[in-house]
């Protein structure tokens, strides 16, 4: 599929629209193309061999003319032309908080700054302070998100991680030598981001598992070949470092490569008070060296007096003293989701039908489903006026019928600046779910974004409230906000938390997870925020989510079969002022 080539093309020429001062209609009108074949779950090659590309939402003629240009030729000429009025670096240029499109082109025309490296020597040197309507405090912010920028670039999001990661450990497990593949480190622990990623084998042929490894069709390069250890850089240049052990280790391997270290170190001291040492080969004992254990995670965890530690929780932050007190949770598991409560269709932003998202539901096994289209002040996203939200609920009612499908006619309002919602309380009342979040005027201050979050939570119509700092995992810090009030407020008015599945997001994060429920008692729910049906197998990225925030079945309300949600959406109506 080139859905995602074409979507990056489309993106930059957004961007050099922007920089060049286009309309702003114009420079939208791209990104909301780019967005739209994103989340199509059809090859946009096999639109394009239909004819069909004008009839992707979002796209007219003149960007599906583009869009033909490149799948037939491999380029874009209108790229080129916008490339040779400015220069694309600009396009990350301007990614940095703080610098933005405007900023950007005066850099570069003023100082002729065009990459990172050309604006550090340029801040380094105080010259940003001299240019026009930028000064001391502008060059002192523009500093600080660059220093954000490299931090992010030293990370690989999950979303990027784990599937390159699944093709790797499915693509080992064909060969007969290979007994037993796991990826391991922060991934393993499904970490928001990590480092490289570390893959271990158990074969009894070292030999031919590292040829296989590097022989791999996604490698592009070979950057070390041992016998225990090689690694390479792929196609879509991550690292992986692959080991190989011995079977009758793999357990003990798989332990010590999954981390974290500061886990790993407290089982190691636990070890030495039992009289054995610990390592990436076994338990041994100390007085004779007998190895007692290491074929499997669970022996090695046994021989410490310890129940096996699902890998989300090895973060020393608390696991294995409730492991000993055999307290550790049962964390939720994807199989325990009943369905998703915050779903996007064509009616707004979304690229799938009604039918399309309940059929992608009903494939995942789930009972029941929400529809909740953006609402009408968000008007970049499609936005739903009162009118249209109630043609949709006659077609919500007919499609649930007709597929015996239980599905929740909703909408996803946003929390305007002064924390009102698009809606009166009234008409906000009417609908059977109410998911709100913060969808613009992110830089408000600290105490101005709690208010108005606290202002939306305190109207009691709103059932979720949706990706709740509105972080951008690598793209966008989250915004300033008292967490803690927020969640304060929220059981007051018996409000759950998203924990938003979309890769990006991840949002609430594992911690404010564990916070909210342990220190507040509040529900949380594990939504997609799907704006297509292939979208709905996000949820694996918020389960992840949710199992490191030390969540159990019952802390998530998308756990509850269908008449139990029903009954807490019913005292949640019941409670409102």
């Amino acid at each position: 599929m080139k859905n995602q080539e074409v979507a990056l093309l489309l993106n930059k020429i957004s961007a050099l629209l922007e920089l060049k001062g286009e309309n702003r209609f114009k420079v939208i009108a791209y990104a909301e193309a780019a967005r739209r074949i994103e989340n199509l779950p059809t090859p946009i090659e096999n639109l394009y061999r239909e004819g069909k590309l004008s009839e992707i939402p979002g796209v007219g003629q003149s960007i599906a003319e583009k869009i033909k240009e490149y799948l037939e030729t491999g380029k874009s000429s209108y790229l080129e032309e916008l490339g040779k009025e400015i220069p694309e670096e600009l396009i990350e240029l301007e990614q940095v908080p703080g610098v933005g499109p405007k900023v950007a082109l005066l850099l570069y025309k003023e100082l002729g700054v065009r990459t990172l490296d050309d604006l550090e020597k340029a801040l380094s040197a105080h010259k940003v302070r001299n240019l026009p309507r930028l000064g001391p405090k502008s060059e002192e912010n523009i500093l600080r998100g660059l220093e954000t920028i490299k931090r992010r670039s030293s990370r690989i999001p999950l979303g990027l991680a784990l599937p390159v990661a699944e093709e790797l450990v499915l693509y080992l497990k064909q060969f007969p030598f290979v007994e037993r593949v796991d990826a391991c480190g922060s991934l393993r622990r499904m970490k928001e981001t990590i480092g490289d990623l570390d893959v271990l084998v158990a074969s009894n042929d070292e030999e031919k598992a590292m040829q296989a490894f590097t022989r791999w069709p996604e490698v592009q390069e070979v950057l070390a070949f041992g016998s225990t250890k090689s690694s390479v850089l792929t196609k879509s240049a991550l690292q992986i470092d692959l080991r190989v052990v011995r079977p009758e280790s793999y357990g003990a391997a798989l332990q010590y490569f999954t981390g974290s270290q500061a886990h790993n170190i407290k089982l190691r001291e636990i070890a030495i008070r039992k009289g054995f040492k610990l390592n990436e080969y076994g338990v041994f004992r100390i007085e004779d060296d007998k190895k007692i254990a290491g074929a499997t995670e669970e022996e090695v965890y046994a021989a410490l007096d310890l129940p096996w530690i699902p890998p989300e929780l090895r973060e020393d932050q608390g696991e294995i003293e409730k492991a000993k007190l055999g307290e550790l949770p049962h964390l939720v598991e994807l199989k325990d989701i009943k369905g998703d409560l915050h779903v996007h269709t064509d009616w707004s932003d979304g690229t799938s039908t009604i039918e399309g998202m309940v059929r992608g539901a009903k494939k995942r096994g789930y009972e029941y489903l929400a529809i909740c289209d953006h609402a009408q002040s968000l008007g970049v996203a499609g936005g739903l006026t009162w009118e249209k939200f109630q043609e949709q609920k006659l077609k919500i009612e007919e499609v649930s019928q007709k597929e015996n499908f239980p599905i929740l006619w909703g909408l996803e309002a946003n929390i305007l600046a002064d924390g009102d919602l698009d809606f009166p309380e009234e008409i906000l009342r009417e609908f059977q779910i109410v998911v709100a979040g913060v969808h613009s005027a992110f830089r408000q201050t600290r105490g101005k974004m709690t208010e108005r979050i606290v202002h939306a939570l305190k109207s009691g119509v709103i059932h979720i409230l949706s990706h709740p700092t509105g972080r951008l995992i690598g793209k966008r810090d989250p915004y300033e906000v008292e967490v803690e009030k927020i969640l304060e407020v929220a059981r007051e008015s018996n409000t759950a938390m998203e924990i938003n599945s979309s890769p990006e997001r991840l949002d609430l994060k594992d911690r404010d997870c564990r916070k909210a429920k342990e220190e507040y008692g509040l529900k949380m729910v594990i939504n997609t925020d799907a704006h297509s049906e292939e979208n709905l197998d996000l949820m694996k990225y918020g389960v992840a989510v949710a199992r490191r925030g030390w969540l159990e079945p019952g802390d998530v309300l998308n756990t509850y079969p269908w008449k139990q949600l029903l009954e807490w959406l019913k005292g949640k109506r019941e409670r409102m002022p």
